[in-house]
């Protein structure tokens, strides 16, 4: 059928394989609601301008909240014919108000329709997102508090290098969320400027308020360069960017919920919200909730690299190639909120096996690294000195069969003449954890003070570091996993 809205001078329509390429309301539908405000802030600003008489405003504004209230009711039916979200509110209007329809459109273009469209949507989507970032790491910071003093191994190289806490661990991905929702929240300061005014790519002869459109979209200016304002995508492009971060770090986090459920490690027990079984083997409980959210990853960067492709080579200004924009874009945000619920839902239901940990903690001579710093700080000897002499240490409880904690002084004696019984005092993964009070560092005390800066940053009111040895109500057992 003939498109009327592109004008006279088609006078046939596209032909099936053109519809298909170039019509894009299969996905740009869902900005319908930031499409019809962008309209109703365009409306009021052309009336308060004299470009729009008032009886026309009117109209405009009362016919939009009818399309609206038509959309969300799931009344309205998209046309594939009128290509975009743009063109099918707008032929709806027209239907229901007539002729002050075609008025809207003075002193604007798709060109920049589409931008503040997508502009909205992507600041929308950016509070959502770090509302949620923040809701997963409050979740982070009340299982780091329940696990301040409970005690695990560190990982380098995934070997068992010294012992820390769990709390500590779970407050390293609070940080790195942080840092997301940083780069999320600079992303929204950037974007944050109007093009609604820019018309097609050199602006418009009408004298039209786009400080007044501007403001109605809270926006914190119109943008300052008609061409960059309609050809521009930085905004989705950097927030595509601050979520591939992101759905790094979950990947990262969801592979130590891989590693930590499987029966080799044992540290923690997913629950049945987040696991599956097997079709043929009925003691398997898999984490595909992890392992999806581990994949995600791939969704989203991919968009980005997409993205990055499809805008290298475009001249300024407008191009159709950027209507490929928003597919990847919708299904990666979609991909990182799915994420982070999930993430969120697993923090709140596992179940840690504090005693596993604690044994897999003092496996491995892990506490080698304190018994060098003892040398250094009770007996003044240099540091290199003091790592071969704790090497020789190691290999002499390899050479018997025990722990560090299971030699004698006469076996430290027969090493080095100088080393006494306070030696004993720093072998426990209990000391070790609790040396480390550096700030930053891993000890109980230092994961309540943080976890207290942390809930005070979240949720605004202030809150004082929980008192070592002393656990919240309903924290989970110390039992195996189950």
């Amino acid at each position: 059928m003939s498109n009327k809205m592109w004008g006279g001078r088609f006078a046939t329509g596209p032909d099936a394989i053109m519809e298909e390429i170039n019509a894009s309301i299969g996905f740009d539908q869902r900005l319908f609601r930031q499409d019809i405000a962008g309209s109703v802030a365009h409306a009021t600003m052309l009336a308060e301008t004299g470009i729009l008489t008032h009886t026309d405003r009117d109209a405009i504004i009362a016919g939009l909240a009818e399309v609206l209230a038509e959309i969300e009711g799931g009344s309205f039916t998209f046309s594939r014919a009128l290509e975009d979200i743009h063109m099918n509110v707008e032929s709806r209007l027209r239907e229901k108000i007539g002729d002050a329809a075609g008025r809207l459109h003075t002193a604007r273009s798709r060109n920049d329709q589409v931008a503040t469209d997508f502009k909205l949507y992507v600041r929308d989507t950016i509070d959502t997102l770090v509302t949620q970032v923040h809701t997963l790491q409050l979740a982070l910071v009340n299982r780091a508090e329940e696990e301040a003093e409970t005690i695990m191994p560190g990982f380098t190289h995934l070997q068992s290098a010294q012992p820390v806490t769990f709390g500590h661990h779970l407050l390293a991905y609070v940080e790195m969320l942080g840092r997301d929702a940083g780069r999320l929240l600079d992303a929204r300061k950037r974007l944050n400027e109007s093009p609604l005014g820019s018309a097609a790519l050199a602006g418009t002869p009408y004298s039209i308020d786009r400080n007044m459109t501007a403001d109605e979209l809270g926006f914190d200016r119109p943008t300052a360069n008609s061409l960059d304002a309609v050809s521009d995508r930085d905004f989705i492009l950097e927030t595509l960017a601050a979520a591939s971060i992101c759905a790094m770090h979950l990947s990262r986090f969801a592979e130590e919920m891989v590693i930590w459920s499987s029966a080799q490690f044992g540290f923690v027990r997913l629950s049945d919200k987040f696991t599956t079984g097997s079709s043929i083997m009925p003691q398997k409980r898999n984490p595909d909730a992890a392992e999806l959210v581990r994949a995600k990853i791939g969704r989203i960067l991919g968009a980005l690299t997409s993205l990055l492709v499809v805008m290298k080579g475009l001249p300024l200004a407008y191009s159709k190639d950027m209507q490929e924009d928003k597919e990847v874009a919708f299904d990666a945000l979609d991909s990182l909120s799915l994420s982070l619920a999930a993430m969120t839902g697993m923090v709140g239901d596992l179940v840690p096996n504090r005693e596993r940990m604690r044994a897999s903690a003092s496996a491995g001579f892990s506490t080698a690294t304190d018994i060098a710093d003892w040398l250094v700080r009770e007996l003044n000897i240099p540091f290199r000195d003091a790592h071969h002499i704790t090497g020789q240490i190691v290999a002499l409880a390899e050479q018997k069969n025990c722990g560090l904690e299971g030699l004698t002084i006469e076996d430290f004696k027969f090493i080095d003449q100088r080393i006494d019984s306070r030696i004993h005092k720093v072998l426990t993964v209990e000391a070790s954890v609790a040396a480390r009070q550096s700030y930053g560092g891993t000890a109980p005390a230092n994961v309540l003070v943080q976890a207290a800066r942390w809930k005070t940053e979240l949720t605004g009111q202030p809150h004082d570091p929980r008192p070592l040895g002393k656990k919240k109500h309903g924290t989970h057992g110390d039992g195996g996993v189950e």
